[in-house]
């Protein structure tokens, strides 16, 4: 199987990248990124691509993919709705539809978070756009599959992790076992992803639970 991954210079693209590397099933994996990831690996082929508004001078290099496992994403804080809708929305949907009509059976997951909102209606401006996106991709794909992670606990290894996660990372172990239901690990992340595109899914939009559930599926 052969795999695009975005935003494996962040946390949750980077535990993604991980696992596809590791995992035998996968045997070529095409890295999208604003900026050089620094892995290095024979599976790996990295595109260094700035302006995900504009995928013309790289699309040639689309074409003949599995699956995208689209993990880039930026925090809504101190942004307005327009400006987080243009770097969120736009941009996972010019490269979903880009994808769509090279490789229309290919299994795009989307990382989006829990709490994002399907109606595209409710008061919190972060999860409407992510509703919105998610359901476009769902449009677009008969095979999308929506990932909304928790609080997740980052990989073994992994350089790409932001302050505040060294911080809480001590949380993580009594969260999962008080309330399962909010936490994961990228680890399962990232084999969901691999299984879904593999097997398919059972449910095309996946809280924390189908994705710990989808991760240790039994494999074919």
């Amino acid at each position: 199987m052969s795999v695009i991954i975005t935003g494996a210079t962040g946390m949750v693209g980077e535990g993604v990248l991980l696992e596809c590397v590791a995992d035998a099933r996968v045997s070529r994996v095409l890295v999208i990124n604003r900026k050089p990831s620094g892995v290095v690996h024979p599976k790996l082929v990295e595109l260094v691509h700035s302006d995900f508004s504009d995928l013309s001078p790289i699309q040639s290099q689309l074409a003949g993919y599995d699956a995208c496992f689209f993990c880039l994403g930026v925090s809504s804080l101190g942004m307005s709705e327009a400006e987080y809708k243009r770097v969120t929305y736009d941009l996972t949907v010019n490269m979903g539809r880009t994808l769509a009509r090279l490789n229309p059976q290919t299994t795009f997951c989307y990382v989006t978070g829990a709490g994002t909102d399907s109606t595209e209606h409710g008061k919190t401006m972060w999860a409407r756009v992510k509703g919105a996106t998610e359901n476009e991709l769902l449009r677009l794909f008969p095979r999308g599959v929506m990932f909304r992670p928790g609080m997740m606990r980052a990989t073994p290894g992994q350089k790409n992790l932001k302050g505040w996660y060294h911080a809480l990372a001590w949380i993580y172990p009594v969260g999962r076992a008080l309330w399962p239901a909010a936490f994961c690990t990228l680890q399962e992340v990232g084999q969901a992803m691999i299984n879904a595109a593999v097997a398919g899914s059972p449910k095309r939009v996946l809280e924390v639970k189908d994705i710990v559930a989808l991760a240790h599926a039994p494999r074919n």
